[in-house]
């Protein structure tokens, strides 16, 4: 073991040697797990130890039972740890995992405070750190160092008693998440069916639960491994002491475990995680974890995201590199492994598949948030890891019978409206990735906008060429998301020489204009009849017609085809005036939603609906406007600080606004594999690309003040119409920036 660590560290330091810096150095993983001062949402992110897409995410939790705020589990804000568990997701708007909880306390643990489960402990932030793969805090009532590291399946412990004090671990398979919501009035909607725990040996501990909650069935398997022996376990099921038999199965399991302290401070876990059986778990830890040397584990997790990092090199400020390094960071976090290092996986049938030799299988697809820049944004710089999440959404549709909505832990949870793994296949598609069966992919768009399911009755949308209210909730808002899809499969089809395919989508793609009315300037909701209902308040986000916006916020959303919205509204002129009062009116109506925050005038930066509006002024001929409106969001809604985001990070998204709005482009429709173009934040970035090619933007003359575009150069070439291709980016070259 000795050699591995050693090793490690001189392959480390080889590393660190072939780039410029350590771009790990600028992530920090606290920025988004704190409200603002006016009390907006934040990223709600977690500060804890994981690998690129891994499937461990071991981080701690801040309060009891984990609720919907902040959803990750971890608050900036509170002073008390309960546990540390290994799964938890990044910046989402609901809530889940939190699976297989440990926690040292230095005194012995008596059958009733174990049946009561409750071990939290003070902490302060002067006594806590974080950095990619690597966590720390030091616990105030047991005086407990702990450390946290993690490989892809498999989290690693490094605990520190102090001195002649008694040493206890307490794994709980009872932590999870519970509802804050009036239905559920404080109570579970989150059930643990089954689970166990069996003592296998005084170093080992194994067991499963199974358990519905946003994913409506889960399976996690573990397997623990402790660097001493344990001299003694209490064994129980809520109330019922197991005595002295080693597996207790129930639904309310934990176990304390007592070590000698005359055998030393520091005490080692090792708990690999499984999907699929125990068997799962062992041989995760086999092939990842087999060091004692906690050390290892930091220096390969850091050499994994230093890699990851290092796909993009920019020239800024530290607080700038902060915030875009973190926002890396967040965006590379998931999707998330879900299968076993033998490959198998558990699909949407409830049934054990296998995937190629060598080949992941990924879940945690948040897909109403991340179609819009974070999947563009892996399909740019990491297109080998983008494949893989194509062909993986064609597994789940070919179990499933259409492409996922909102996969996680290998399963739809049907969160949200619109199909929106299609743009993301579209992208793939038309930016020509390797590694794509386009035609498999094709039949899976094409099959996820005709086959009817939840939310989607596509029978409906074509006999009235919109969603009735009457018929379908949040109606407007599922017409102007289906109409983008359905352009995603034309273009597509168009692509493909299907020319009748392209006919009837591109005809769907054009439905929003049926629910405009130029009377009020606004799309709105009908009935099956095509008569307005009423009333209609355009300030309102309690009307049912729409999800977490207002009509203000879903106007705008038509980017397969802006210059239609802007003849819609009147021409350019009229056009622009509405646009402008988009961004001045701060009027309200009602109650604000609460996923909407981050506001200029209408525009809610907070949440993803309004995440391309900025950049609307660029097809009415006022791209200074564009320009100005993201550097007043970017200086505005995101910090180097822990309430560094506006609201929700979305697995990524929030994240990925920023980098590509930094970087001086953006996905504006994020299924045609093209973007256009903003105004640069750095001097100067280079995307490493595949192939060993490198893109660099370059803008020699900006200077803070300097926030507008006097001219864009690619390749020495004027970039007239403000638009760049998957493409070109990808063969090469240069864009230059002239700011003025």
């Amino acid at each position: 073991m000795k050699k591995m660590f050693l090793l490690a560290l001189v392959m480390g330091a080889m590393t660190v040697g072939l780039w410029a810096e350590d771009y790990t150095s600028f992530v920090n993983p606290f920025i988004g797990t704190q409200t603002d001062e006016t009390g907006a949402l934040s990223g709600s992110t977690f500060p804890g130890a994981t690998m690129p897409q891994g499937m461990i995410q071991l981080s701690p939790e801040t309060e009891n039972y984990v609720t919907w705020d902040p959803c990750c589990g971890y608050d900036y804000d509170r002073d008390s740890i309960f546990g540390f568990t290994h799964t938890h997701l990044s910046g989402t708007g609901c809530t889940d995992l939190i699976d297989v909880s440990l926690m040292p306390v230095s005194w012995k643990v008596e059958p009733l405070q174990l049946a009561e489960g409750v071990f939290g402990q003070n902490f302060s932030h002067q006594q806590e750190g974080a950095r990619p793969g690597y966590y720390w805090v030091k616990l105030k009532e047991s005086d407990v160092k702990v450390e946290l590291s993690a490989t892809i399946r498999t989290g690693i412990h490094r605990y520190t008693f102090p001195q002649g004090k008694p040493q206890t671990v307490v794994l709980d398979l009872d932590r999870m998440t519970w509802r804050g919501d009036a239905y559920y009035a404080g109570r579970r909607a989150y059930q643990i069916i089954q689970g166990q725990i069996r003592i296998l040996d005084d170093h080992t501990i194994e067991g499963f639960r199974v358990l519905t909650g946003w994913a409506k069935l889960r399976k996690v398997y573990f397997r623990a491994e402790f660097s001493r022996p344990f001299q003694s376990r209490l064994l129980m099921d809520g109330k019922r002491n197991a005595g002295g038999s080693d597996v207790v199965n129930g639904r309310a399991l934990r176990t304390a475990l007592s070590f000698n302290p005359a055998d030393g401070s520091e005490l080692m876990v090792k708990v690999a995680i499984s999907p699929v059986d125990v068997e799962g778990a062992r041989r995760n830890m086999q092939a990842e974890a087999q060091s004692w040397s906690f050390d290892y584990y930091t220096q390969t997790a850091h050499d994994a995201w230093q890699k990851e990092l290092s796909r993009i090199d920019i020239e800024g400020t530290d607080e700038q590199k902060t915030i875009f390094y973190t926002g890396l960071y967040h965006v590379l976090m998931q999707p998330n492994t879900m299968s076993d290092v033998d490959g198998r996986y558990m699909d949407t049938n409830f049934e054990i598949k296998q995937m190629p030799q060598g080949q992941t299988y990924h879940s945690t697809f948040s897909l109403w948030d991340t179609f819009r820049a974070a999947h563009p944004l892996y399909t740019l710089i990491a297109p080998d890891i983008a494949a893989q999440f194509v062909r993986d959404m064609i597994l789940h549709y070919q179990t499933y019978g259409y492409l996922p909505i909102w996969d996680l832990w290998g399963q739809d949870n049907y969160c949200m409206i619109g199909n929106h793994a299609i743009p993301v296949l579209a992208d793939a598609i038309l930016a020509e990735l390797p590694g794509i069966d386009v035609e498999e992919a094709y039949q899976a768009m094409l099959m996820s906008c005709t086959r009817t399911h939840l939310n989607s009755p596509f029978e409906v949308w074509e006999k009235y060429g919109y969603m009735p209210q009457t018929l379908q909730n949040t109606s407007v808002s599922i017409t102007m998301e289906q109409a983008f899809d359905d352009w995603c499969v034309a273009a597509v089809a168009k692509k493909l020489g299907k020319e009748e395919d392209y006919k009837r989508f591109i005809q769907r793609s054009e439905y929003y204009r049926n629910l405009f009315d130029s009377s009020t300037g606004f799309f709105r909701p009908k009935d099956e009849k095509g008569q307005w209902i009423e009333p209609f308040d355009p300030l309102s986000y309690e009307q049912p017609c729409f999800i977490e916006g207002n009509a203000w916020q879903y106007m705008w959303f038509v980017p397969q085809n802006p210059q239609g919205l802007i003849e819609l509204l009147g021409g350019q002129k009229a056009f622009l005036a509405k646009l402008d009062e988009n961004f001045s009116l701060t009027a309200t109506s009602g109650e604000v939603n609460g996923n909407a925050s981050g506001f200029i005038g209408q525009y809610a930066h907070g949440n993803e609906p309004s995440h391309h509006t900025v950049y609307l002024y660029n097809f009415a001929g006022r791209p200074e406007r564009t320009q100005e409106l993201v550097e007043q969001v970017r200086s505005t809604f995101y910090s180097a600080k822990p309430c560094g985001y506006a609201g929700n990070d979305d697995c990524g998204q929030m994240s990925a606004w920023y980098i590509f709005s930094s970087l001086g482009f953006y996905p504006f429709n994020a299924g045609a594999a093209e973007y256009v173009i903003g105004t640069p934040l750095f001097t100067r970035a280079t995307l490493h690309l595949a192939g060993g090619k490198d893109f660099t933007i370059s803008a020699p003359n900006k200077t803070a003040q300097r926030i507008r575009v006097k001219s864009v150069k690619l390749n020495g070439k004027a970039l007239s119409d403000l638009k760049l291709t998957h493409q070109q980016i990808m063969a090469g070259g240069t864009l230059e920036f002239r700011m003025k």
